[in-house]
């Protein structure tokens, strides 16, 4: 059984923009847009690779003709590879927005993690990725997108895989003042599913953020993943509205029930950011995010489903 407390605990520390530390390789890509304006990095976005190994996935990076570049690469034994100081703008994030903001790439760091991303199942057990490479069922995950209207099939990440991006973007926090962590998945909906319900995203967001990683290890082993996931999905196969949608206006307040009489949760949310449906009353609308309210259905757009897949 794999769990992630019985990973090591990796130290790091950033020399000039660049990560030291055991089993760290640099290989600097061509493709950047400077230095980040003061005031930046605050944020960190966790990406999947959606590539057939580290390798593959470094080349396309650092290929100058590619268009696509990050800082940080995780491989799934752990590796880490560095592609670009940490004071450089990278393009990971693509059309994004996220909290009133857009183009992440002008505030964030990257971080890809090696792994297939969602699959497709051939029966008896077997699971495809985009670029034929078959897998077994003990190393994928069956769990529903916030993104998606059904159960899908995602690649499992490795526990030292998990433990070393945690300790690389403590150590980023550490080193710059870094607020934010999010997933691709979060930052452009319409287009992207990474890192996927395989990744323990909002857990690892409190872990970087306001630490206790303790706790959270053990809380994230492979039976808890499972129990949770399956929780999840019998939880939206009961649910009639199963919809993302994002902030149209340019503030909204969010309350405790469906009315104005009811007092709002807390400051209002910005455009762009991205809800989960849960139930609807009217014109009101149950949503979560980092918590749970109602919103006026005026002030949101759902948002289409589009092709699982990245590109």
């Amino acid at each position: 059984m794999n769990t992630l407390h019985a990973s090591p605990t990796s130290t790091f520390s950033i020399d000039d923009h660049m990560l030291i530390g055991d089993n760290i390789s640099y290989r600097l890509s061509p493709n950047t847009s400077g230095c980040f304006q003061s005031g930046a990095p605050d944020t960190i976005v966790i990406h999947f690779t959606a590539g057939s190994s580290l390798t593959s996935s470094v080349n396309v990076l650092t290929n100058a003709d590619s268009g696509v570049s990050a800082h940080f690469a995780v491989g799934r034994n752990g590796d880490i590879v560095q592609m670009l100081p940490t004071n450089k703008i990278a393009w990971h994030a693509g059309e994004s927005h996220y909290a009133g903001r857009s183009g992440l790439n002008q505030y964030s760091i990257g971080i890809e993690l090696e792994n297939a991303g969602q699959l497709k199942t051939r029966g008896n057990g077997a699971y495809e990725s985009w670029f034929g490479e078959i897998y077994s069922e003990h190393e994928v995950l069956a769990a529903q997108h916030i993104n998606q209207p059904s159960i899908g099939y995602w690649h499992k990440y490795t526990d030292i895989q998990i433990a070393r991006t945690l300790s690389l973007c403590k150590t980023l926090c550490s080193h710059y003042d870094i607020s934010t962590v999010v997933g691709h998945e979060e930052i452009a909906p319409l287009r992207k599913v990474d890192p996927g319900p395989a990744f323990p995203l909002q857990k690892f967001k409190a872990t970087v953020l306001n630490g206790n990683s303790e706790k959270w290890a053990a809380e994230t082993n492979e039976p808890n993943l499972q129990r949770e996931a399956h929780d999840h999905i019998q939880h939206e196969l009961a649910s009639s509205v199963k919809r993302v949608a994002n902030v149209s206006a340019n503030s909204l307040s969010v309350r405790k029930g469906p009315d104005v009489s009811f007092p709002t949760v807390e400051s209002s949310l910005n455009k762009g950011e991205v809800l989960k449906v849960i139930e609807k009353r009217g014109e009101w609308a149950k949503v979560s995010y980092a918590k749970v309210g109602w919103v006026n259905t005026k002030y949101i757009n759902e948002i289409t489903e589009k092709s699982p897949f990245k590109s």
